[in-house]
């Protein structure tokens, strides 16, 4: 969908008589005409827009990145999941709604933020290899493991069709976030980030910490005990993304696709159905840029 210039909404009256209502600490709905890092138009604001998707996509993502020596011990060692996992995916999902849907200013807060993190973590990993989270391959592969996440559950819960030239436009729209965090060098295209991955793959082993972060994320839910079932089901989802030999190698194993695919494409196509009457980041972007909610469908 082609970029048009702001001005299509009735919204700006209104929210000039109100303090603006932040999200994760970001103010989606200015600066007025700010389009981010992506804005309308991008295969990034489609593809972060449902939440089921990037529930799916964004478990796949740990479990690899889970996978790799360095960034187990990182992530595990030094961050609060073990204690608080609510927070930390609230927190990780608020940055990634900031990287894609917030103004120019609130994602380089974010960039400085993370790094600032990022630049205390270091030590021995699980085998007595030494790391540092600033790596900039560590990095790649953080940045890499979540674009493909997000991108494949939504190509299979959301749009089937989606283009390969649009598959290549998202990866290469995500280059400036994969180097704002630090890494030296991203793939940006598909054929780019299959290589990569095929690379990487003799490189990641199964080991207890992923099948610990599964079970936290089983049942750590901000939905409270209601949304458990729908929790399970996306993590389920998430080890089926990966490809089979994949799961086997990292000794995981799905449900039969046919009892997770249906129930979590039934769920994403509600979640699409609910975007129109949301007032989330991806809602809030389009009244920032002055267009139709069609950006984020």
């Amino acid at each position: 969908m082609p970029y048009q210039t702001p001005g299509a909404t009735n919204h700006d009256s209104s929210e000039t008589r109100q303090a603006p209502r932040k999200i994760g600490g970001v103010d989606f709905l200015h600066p007025k005409g700010d389009p981010g890092l992506s804005g309308p138009g991008s295969v990034a604001w489609r593809v972060r827009a449902n939440n089921i998707a990037s529930g799916v996509g964004g478990v796949a993502a740990v479990i690899l990145e889970l996978a790799e020596p360095a960034i187990r011990a990182g992530v595990w060692d030094h961050s609060t999941f073990k204690v608080d996992p609510i927070r930390r995916m609230v927190n990780t999902g608020n940055a990634a709604m900031a990287l894609t849907y917030g103004p120019r200013k609130a994602a380089e807060t974010t960039f400085a933020r993370v790094t600032r993190m990022h630049e205390r973590v270091s030590g021995l990993t699980h085998e007595g290899k030494a790391y540092q989270a600033m790596d900039p391959a560590l990095l790649t592969w953080v940045h890499v493991t979540a674009a493909w996440g997000f991108l494949n559950a939504f190509i299979r819960y959301v749009d089937p069709s989606l283009s390969r030239a649009d598959q290549d436009r998202y990866y290469a729209e995500g280059e400036i976030i994969g180097k704002g965090f630090g890494a030296q060098w991203v793939p940006t295209s598909v054929d780019a980030v299959e290589a990569y991955m095929a690379e990487m793959t003799p490189k990641l082993y199964a080991n207890d910490t992923i099948l610990e972060f599964l079970e936290l994320v089983r049942n750590a839910t901000p939905l409270g005990a209601k949304g458990k079932p729908i929790q399970r089901l996306i993590v389920q989802a998430a080890i089926d993304l990966l490809p089979p030999p994949l799961q086997k190698q990292l000794g995981l194993k799905s449900m039969t696709p046919l009892l997770i695919r249906p129930s979590v494409a039934a769920l994403a196509r509600l979640a699409r159905f609910s975007q129109r009457f949301a007032d989330g980041p991806p809602q809030q972007a389009c009244r920032r840029m002055g267009v139709s909610t069609d950006y984020i469908r």
